[in-house]
């Protein structure tokens, strides 16, 4: 199969985030109950990869999104709402053969018991993304190259793309790797793989719950030593906040990032920082996105050469604005407020509260909230 030439770079580009991934037409309930309950469902979007496209274009950064959508109604009105968000939508490929996939969710958490989701995505134009039909030069033309390990679940076309990605050449981007483990997605399947993908990355989120579910791994220590070579792991932690492991690049092809972005990547000299935030408090409205918002926000401050105790807390931020909507994406705090609340001290970080409405507060609110 064809694929990049080993000696790939991408130009100077004004872009700073491409995501690619699918990209599905979500059905939200408009109540809760069991999906045969629910008498009627509201259109939105859904997909890890365009969420976080979406969120960093609504944060004020250039974000690009490449996937494969059928040429159905569907898959118009994909594109046009993930461009309605400032996102550049030109390297989205139509699959005149194959439908967009689509999913029907209840309204409850994706953990809890009572919650279901009916895919329809098997043999989606996004299943037929391959090494030899992605548009290699829109791929890399970014500062930072994001990916999912929802992509390689989808079919062996999409993990042997993944792998050409994630392959070290002399002037790829900064590879950022979620792994998002989905179950369901790996029924017969080896999710092994995604720690062979994560491996290749440069920066890597990573639950502790998915990475005990998918590898058997157990705790953050324990991740990092699994994961030697990325820059920086971060692991989430739920309720308790994240932890993230930090050095300098490693030497090699994969340290010849163009645009800056190992300026980016946090850390100094050969050993790890380790850093630990806590999350924050939230009144949550639905527990859906939270994990692409994160995403978004750190990679928003990293982008920015921001500490990493802040690029942290702009991921739960970001996170919070998404956990307090019904749905996987929203506007997030104007810059200068996200700034704000991420300077507080760690007695004001950890008194914060947020609900609904709390990216449209000013700053008389948060001091009250925060006292």
């Amino acid at each position: 199969m064809p694929g990049p030439a080993a000696g790939t770079a991408h130009a100077a580009t004004t872009t700073d985030v491409v995501c690619l991934g699918e990209s599905m037409v979500t059905f939200l309930p408009s109540q809760p109950g069991r999906l045969a309950d629910v008498p009627s469902f509201g259109r939105g979007i859904g997909g890890a990869e365009s969420n976080v496209a979406c969120a960093l274009a609504a944060a004020g950064h250039r974000a690009a999104w490449v996937g494969r959508v059928g040429a159905d109604g569907f898959g118009d009105h994909l594109v046009e709402t993930i461009a309605g968000y400032g996102v550049d939508t030109s390297a989205v490929r139509r699959d005149p053969d194959r439908p967009t996939g689509i999913y029907f969710r209840t309204a409850t958490d994706r953990g809890a018991g009572a919650h279901e989701v009916a895919y329809y995505r098997a043999g989606s134009a996004a299943s037929a993304m391959s090494p030899s039909n992605v548009p290699y030069g829109e791929v890399f033309a970014g500062r930072i190259l994001h990916l999912s390990g929802i992509t390689a679940a989808l079919s062996a076309d999409c993990l042997e793309l993944l792998r050409e990605l994630t392959a070290p050449r002399q002037g790829r981007p900064l590879v950022s790797f979620d792994v998002n483990h989905r179950p369901h997605l790996w029924r017969g399947g080896d999710a092994s793989v995604l720690l062979e993908l994560a491996r290749r990355a440069d920066l890597v989120f990573v639950g502790e719950d998915e990475a005990e579910e998918a590898w058997g791994i157990v705790g953050a220590e324990a991740i990092r030593a699994a994961l030697p070579e990325p820059a920086v792991v971060v692991v989430k932690r739920g309720s308790a906040g994240a932890t993230v492991f930090a050095s300098g690049l490693r030497p090699g092809p994969r340290s010849s990032n163009a645009g800056g972005a190992e300026d980016a990547a946090a850390g100094t000299g050969s050993g790890d920082t380790v850093t630990v935030v806590p999350a924050l408090h939230v009144d949550v409205v639905a527990a859906v996105g939270a994990g692409d918002a994160f995403a978004a926000g750190f990679l928003s401050a990293t982008l920015r050469g921001l500490p990493v105790r802040d690029r942290v807390r702009h991921g739960h931020l970001m996170a919070a604005a998404v956990l307090t909507v019904p749905g996987d994406l929203t506007e997030p705090p104007a810059r200068d407020h996200a700034d704000r609340l991420a300077a507080l001290d760690d007695g004001a970080w950890g008194r914060l509260r947020l609900g609904p409405g709390w990216t449209a507060a000013d700053r008389a609110s948060e001091e009250v909230r925060t006292s």
